[in-house]
């Protein structure tokens, strides 16, 4: 069935798609034997070809078979952007592992608790983080570590200089049972071609998504729904040249955006990664310019970064072709600015750790309109429906409800969670908690979360909308709207804010400000001056954080004070 959206697809782009019945491991094969000598990773001046990692993750199966790791097996890793990360998720789907993913700023009980969870076996680990997990391990179903050091494939001048500056991360490895060194278990296999037979309806990953309350749930996703996403994203970009493009890995791999956007697609169409272990801005554009990157995955406040910091301007960035924001949304000024500097679009796009991640995305070279998230990719259907009611779906442009996907990139369910699963999960349709709204054309726009909506002088508030009219006051570097309790057991609009270096600014000039541009219910009446604000492990800002601060405050009414 046509849907109204195909009709903006830009030329080259498939309505529907012939999927390829393709594991990821089949495709890094492939992509070895099409671009033996083209380069899959390049981290700190090391160059791996995709002949090389292939060879890599054939000998770390191996080494994995070797030390009693089973098809079937959860294999976790605990690293950041890495050769060694990338060695060991391929390895481990190899063998016939189920990888879970995990992130190192992550604390004790919530890896013990995902690690739990999971029923991991083996752990594969940054050194820095070895001893904590050795107490960790002794309160799971672990049984064997794996460390890994930053040093261990940095070139021989790097490595030496790498010693003596950074000491703190030159740690050796302790003794302790069933506790191997990475390369140590690389250098005592040979590279073996056996690999587990897997289908494309088969689990592949587990990752967890972020929670600053409660507990994160592990998303279940087969080696179909990480492969036909990377499938739907490539068709997405028609003139991205196979076994040519540079990728800037500075999304963590730990997350689905950073998987499946920069290293899935990479492995699977010959794309080299540049590896970003620390996604700072700078680091970010010093990859760019050192290897002529020509695709960026980032998010939001890399690109508002580059665009407010005057010392960043001076990178050559021409290389790029486009780049890719998703994890919240990505105010106007801020792509005009970019794209003007960089001569790349932006494409801002939208999806969750359940759909692998990727449903929504602005056309490529096409039509955009600014503050939506545009059209769903082919194969991936999208409906509006009742918050209240799922069962009733909004067909009038416009009005605002439960956006609902469906598509081959839909998890298969959550880890443990029946009942979780079965309220998300409706007749193949994914209810993805976020409100938004369609227009005639078809597309679409992300109003907010379901629960991050605000009531206030008993009206619906939305915080994305405060969020854009903050972003604009020209003394503001970000901001974020939250919901607090007010008296009478109603709600008060609070907005949290960051000022560009060197500004000063009030809570009434901020509040005035916002007087102006909003209707009454959606004005600030507390506005909190903040000198960060905080964020996921991916740099997403973390709005339950915000109203778990202010309760944990005391819940004051309003303060111009850094904190």
């Amino acid at each position: 069935m046509e849907r109204i959206w195909q009709k903006h697809y830009c030329p080259g782009v498939p309505r529907s798609m012939r999927f390829e019945e393709i594991t990821l491991t089949q495709a890094l094969a492939r992509t070895a034997s099409r671009f033996p000598e083209t380069h899959a990773l390049m981290f700190q001046g090391t160059e791996i070809s995709f002949r090389e990692l292939d060879d890599m993750t054939a000998t770390f199966a191996a080494a994995l078979r070797s030390v009693g790791v089973k098809p079937g097996d959860r294999v976790s890793i605990l690293l950041p952007n890495l050769i060694q990360t990338v060695v060991a998720i391929y390895g481990a789907l190899r063998v016939g592992a189920v990888v879970v993913m995990h992130s190192p700023r992550n604390d004790d009980m919530t890896l013990e608790y995902q690690l739990n969870d999971a029923g991991s076996q083996t752990l594969v680990c940054l050194d820095v983080l070895v001893p904590r997990m050795m107490v960790v391990r002794s309160r799971t179903a672990v049984k064997r570590l794996i460390s890994c050091h930053i040093r261990d494939y940095l070139p021989f001048l790097t490595k030496k200089l790498f010693a003596l500056v950074k000491k703190e991360l030159h740690l050796d490895t302790p003794p302790g049972e069933n506790l191997f060194e990475f390369t140590d278990l690389m250098a005592k296999n040979q590279p073996s071609r056996q690999t587990a037979p897997a289908t494309m309806e088969d689990l592949a990953f587990i990752l967890y998504t972020s929670a600053t309350t409660g507990k994160s749930k592990g998303v279940q996703l087969s080696h179909g729904n990480m492969s036909k996403n990377v499938q739907q994203l490539h068709s997405w970009f028609p003139n991205f040249d196979d076994g040519r493009e540079i990728v800037v890995a500075c999304l963590p791999f730990f997350h689905v955006f950073g998987l499946t956007c920069a290293l899935n697609i990479g492995i699977c169409n010959g794309y080299g990664n540049v590896l970003v272990p620390l996604p700072e801005p700078k680091s970010i554009l010093e990859a760019i310019q050192s290897y002529k990157a020509t695709f960026v995955p980032a998010l939001p406040n890399f690109y508002t970064g580059v665009v407010h910091d005057p010392q960043l301007k001076k990178f050559n960035l021409k290389s790029l072709k486009g780049c890719f924001s998703g994890g919240a949304a990505l105010p106007h000024k801020t792509i005009q600015a970019f794209e003007s500097l960089t001569g790349a679009q932006i494409c801002e796009g939208y999806g969750l750790t359940e759909s692998s991640p990727v449903t929504h995305i602005n056309p490529f070279g096409g039509k955009t309109k600014p503050g939506t998230i545009d059209l769903p990719l082919p194969d991936t259907d999208a409906k509006i429906v009742e918050v209240d009611d799922p069962s009733i779906e909004i067909t009038d442009p416009g009005t605002p409800g439960e956006l609902c996907v469906r598509g081959p990139q839909v998890m298969m369910g959550y880890v443990n969670l029946p009942q979780k699963t079965e309220d998300t999960l409706k007749d193949g349709w994914l209810l993805t908690g976020d409100i938004v709204t369609v227009d005639e054309s078809g597309y679409f726009t992300v109003v907010d979360r379901k629960s991050d909506l605000i009531v206030s002088m008993g009206k619906k508030v939305y915080p994305r909308n405060v969020d854009e009219v903050l972003f604009a006051h020209p003394k503001v570097l970000e901001a974020c709207a939250i919901g607090v309790p007010a008296k009478g057991g109603l709600q008060a609009v609070k907005a949290c804010v960051v000022l560009r270096k060197g500004e000063v600014a009030t809570a009434e000039e901020i509040i005035s400000y916002c007087r102006s541009r909003l209707q009454a219910h959606e004005v600030p009446t507390i506005v909190e001056l903040m000198a960060m604000l905080p964020r996921n492990p991916v740099g997403k800002i973390l709005r339950k954080e915000l109203k778990r601060m202010h309760l944990v405050r005391g819940g004051s009414t309003a303060t111009t004070k850094l904190v």
